[in-house]
C-alpha cells in the first residue's frame, strides 16, 4: 500500500512517500524531480557494500551527473572531521546551489547530510531516503540535523527541511534484530507520548517484520510527527514531546563513546528510567512504568541503567542537553500511556530522575 503525507512547514512544504518497493525505481524518480542537475549521494560503507552495483544503476537511470560519498558507519561519523571531508568532495564535484544532496542511510547519515545541505553554499536542496527503522519513523522528517561534540550529542546543528522524503519499508526486512529493536524504541516513544492505541497494537503484534504492519506503523508515527512539527518547527513546545527518553539516552550514548549502545537502546533506558522515577514522585499514573518495561523487554530493548555507570557523571552529561534554557530544562514525562507532557525543572534536579 502507498501512503502519502504533505508536511506543511512555514519554511518549506514537502511530500513524504511511504511505499514498499519504492527504492527499486528511485533513480527514475530522482531524474524526474532533478533533471539536468548534479546529485551528490551521501551514504555509509555498509549501505554502499550492500547496494553498490544496484545503487550505481539507479543513479545512472536518473540521467544526472552523480557522485557517491561514502562514510564510515556509526555515530562517530557525526563529527567536524567528517564534515571537512564531505565539503571537499562537494567542491571537487563542483556542486552548485541548484543541485541536490541525497541522503541514503540511517539517522547518522541523514543528520550529517542535512547539516551539510543546510550549510554548503548556504543551502542546497536535500532528499531523505532513510534505510533504518529509526530514520523511517522519526529522523527523516522534521528538518533536525546536526553533528556531535566530544561533550555531547547533536550540540551543533540546524533546522533545515528536506525537499522530498522517500520511505521504502522493504529496507526493514534486511535489518538485524539489533537495528530492528533500535527502531522499535522510537515507535514505542511515539506510542507513549501520543497514541495509546498504537501502544496496545504493539503489545498484540506478533510479527513486527510483517511488511503491511510495518508500513502502517511507519505511517502512523510519521503522521504523529507531522502534526507536532507543523505546530512547532523549532522545538519550542509540543515537538519537544518527541524527545521522551532522549535527555538521559543521549547522555548514555555519550558516556559509552557511541559504541556500546545504539540510539534506540539508550532512549529505551532513558524512557524507562525517567518513568520509574516520575511515577514514584506521583507525576505519572500508577503502573505506567511496569507497562512500558514489559513492552521494551518484549522488543528486545534494555530497561535498566548499565551496571556500574557513574550516576554523577551521567547527570552532569544530561545537564548539557541542548534543550536546556539557562538553568532550566524541560523533561518529557508521561501522565499515562499515550499522553506525554513537559515538566520544567532546574537542570540540577535531573539527578532526582536518575537515582
Amino acid at each position: 500500500m502507498k501512503y502519502n503525507l504533505a508536511i506543511n512547514m512555514k519554511s518549506r512544504k514537502y511530500p513524504v512517500t511511504i511505499e514498499s518497493g519504492l527504492f527499486r525505481t528511485i533513480g527514475t524518480i530522482l531524474g524526474e524531480h532533478f533533471s539536468g542537475k548534479k546529485i551528490a549521494l551521501i551514504t555509509d560503507e555498509n549501505i554502499e557494500k550492500t547496494y553498490g552495483d544496484f545503487l550505481e544503476k539507479q543513479l545512472n537511470a536518473s540521467h544526472c551527473e552523480w557522485v557517491i560519498i561514502s562514510l564510515p558507519a556509526g555515530d562517530t561519523s557525526k563529527s567536524f572531521d567528517t564534515l571537512t571531508v564531505i565539503y571537499k568532495r562537494l567542491v571537487d564535484f563542483q556542486l552548485s546551489r541548484d543541485d541536490v544532496i541525497v541522503s541514503l542511510g540511517g539517522g547518522v547519515v541523514g543528520d550529517i547530510s542535512g547539516f551539510v545541505a543546510a550549510t554548503f553554499l548556504r543551502g542546497v536542496d536535500f532528499v531523505q531516503i532513510p534505510t533504518t527503522l529509526i530514520g523511517q519513523v522519526d529522523s527523516s522528517i522534521g528538518g533536525k540535523n546536526g553533528v556531535n561534540l566530544p561533550e555531547g550529542k547533536n550540540l551543533v546543528g540546524t533546522f533545515y527541511q528536506p525537499s522530498y522524503v522517500f520511505i521504502d519499508p522493504d529496507f526493514v526486512k534486511t535489518l538485524s534484530d539489533y537495528h530492528m529493536a533500535d527502531g522499535m524504541a522510537e515507535i514505542i516513544k511515539y506510542a507513549c507520548v501520543a497514541d495509546a492505541d498504537l501502544f496496545s497494537d504493539l503489545i498484540r503484534m506478533n510479527n513486527h517484520r510483517d511488511a503491511q504492519l510495518i508500513e502502517s506503523i511507519i505511517y502512523r508515527c510519521c503522521l504523529i510527527k507531522k502534526q507536532m512539527i507543523e505546530q512547532d518547527e523549532k522545538d519550542q513546545g509540543i515537538r519537544m514531546l518527541t524527545n521522551f527518553g532522549h535527555t538521559i539516552g543521549h547522555a548514555i550514548e555519550n558516556l559509552s563513546d557511541y559504541r556500546h549502545f545504539g540510539h534506540g537502546q539508550a532512549v529505551a533506558i532513558g524512557m524507562q528510567t525517567i518513568t520509574e522515577h516520575s511515577e514514584a514522585m506521583g507525576l505519572t499514573g500508577i503502573n505506567t512504568s511496569a507497562m512500558l518495561k514489559e513492552l521494551l523487554l518484549e522488543y528486545g530493548l534494555p530497561a535498566e541503567l548499565p551496571q556500574g555507570i557513574d550516576k554523577n557523571l551521567l547527570a552532569q552529561t544530561a545537564m548539557r542537553d541542548k534543550k536546556r534554557r539557562g538553568n532550566k530544562m524541560n523533561l518529557v514525562l508521561l501522565e499515562k500511556i499515550g499522553n506525554g507532557y513537559l515538566y520544567p525543572i532546574e537542570k540540577s534536579d535531573i539527578r532526582k530522575f536518575i537515582d
